[in-house]
Parts: structure tokens; C-alpha cells; sequence
């Protein structure tokens, strides 16, 4: 199992740029900047997270223009859109298919670039869903986490696994988790 790696199937921000002139969309130096920040961002950041990158450059920026930007690139297929329990949706430039590790202490995510291929949903449980593709989320504590000691966060299981079973090449919707501890 590989975890971190290179962020592959990313467009670059001007690939970016012309892709969203292509598709008739207004590019503004706003946008451009939110294409910076989310360009190779290993830390699947939050939209508030870009917010507070992009505003380093451009003070005038509104979080209402980032949430839109990393909306418009999800609905594109540019990103990912990820529900992972963490508080807030993050957003991944990895569209390759793969996994993700869960801090329960801190909420760091980082890929998992694995197939899992002896995962397999038992049919007497499939409920009559044909699956074609599947999610994994690992959840634990990270190594700095651990370091640092302290409390695992309250109602976590510390060895708990959540499988999504989803069509390929779709995104995956709250409420979609299976947990197995």
C-alpha cells in the first residue's frame, strides 16, 4: 500500500484557465489564484483553507468566489469533492482513483494509491445494487498525532475503516459511509 506519492491527473493552472474559457466561464485573477492553491495540494484542503491562501494574494477575494471555483472544478470532474467526516468538505486535485487515511485527531487526510482488489461486497448485501467501483477511508491517528500523545478525539474508533461501493468515476454523497471496526 502506497500512501502520499505524486498527485497525477491534475491540470495545471493554465490548463485550467483555458478550460474554463472553453466552457464559456469568466477567469478572474481570483480564480486563477484558487487554481494555484488547489494545484498539487497533497493536504485536501477545505474550501477555507484555499480561502486562506488565496487572500494572501488577493485581500479583495470572498469565500463565496473560492466556494464557487472548487464547486464549478468538482462539477467538471477537475477535483474531488470529499465527505470525510472531518467538519468540512475537502477537495482533492487527485481524480485518479484511490483511498484515503483519516486523522481522528487532527482531520489531516492523505491518499492511499492501492486497489484493494479482494474488497468485495457480499451480495446477499448488495440491496440490488450492481457496483462498479468502490471508496475506502481508513481512520486512525497520524504519526505526529501519536507523537505528540494526548487524547484520541472522543467517540473515535481507533481502528475504524469506512468502504464506499460507487459507481467509477463518481463522487461520493454524505451519508454513503459503511463503518467497519
Amino acid at each position: 500500500m502506497k500512501t502520499g506519492g505524486n498527485v497525477s491527473g491534475v491540470k495545471t493552472p493554465d490548463e485550467l484557465t483555458d478550460l474554463f474559457r472553453a466552457r464559456g466561464l469568466k477567469v478572474t485573477p481570483q480564480r486563477q489564484s484558487i487554481f494555484r492553491a488547489v494545484h498539487a495540494n497533497h493536504e485536501h484542503p477545505t474550501a477555507e483553507a484555499v480561502y486562506t491562501r488565496v487572500v494572501q494574494e488577493i485581500p479583495t477575494v470572498s469565500l463565496r468566489t473560492v466556494y464557487a471555483t472548487l464547486h464549478d472544478l468538482a462539477a467538471m470532474g477537475e477535483i474531488g469533492e470529499l465527505e470525510l467526516g472531518t467538519g468540512s468538505t475537502r477537495f482533492d486535485p487527485n481524480v485518479d482513483v484511490h483511498h484515503h487515511l483519516v486523522c481522528t485527531s487532527c482531520g489531516r487526510v492523505q491518499d492511499v494509491e492501492d486497489t484493494f482488489t479482494s474488497v468485495r461486497l457480499p451480495s446477499d448485501l448488495d440491496h440490488g445494487y450492481e457496483v462498479s467501483g468502490t471508496e475506502i477511508v481508513f481512520r486512525g491517528r497520524c504519526a505526529m498525532c501519536r507523537a505528540a500523545g494526548g487524547e484520541q478525539e472522543p467517540g473515535s474508533d481507533p481502528g475504524s475503516v469506512v468502504v464506499r461501493h460507487l459507481p467509477a468515476g463518481s463522487t461520493p454523497s454524505p451519508g454513503d459511509n459503511h463503518t467497519h471496526g
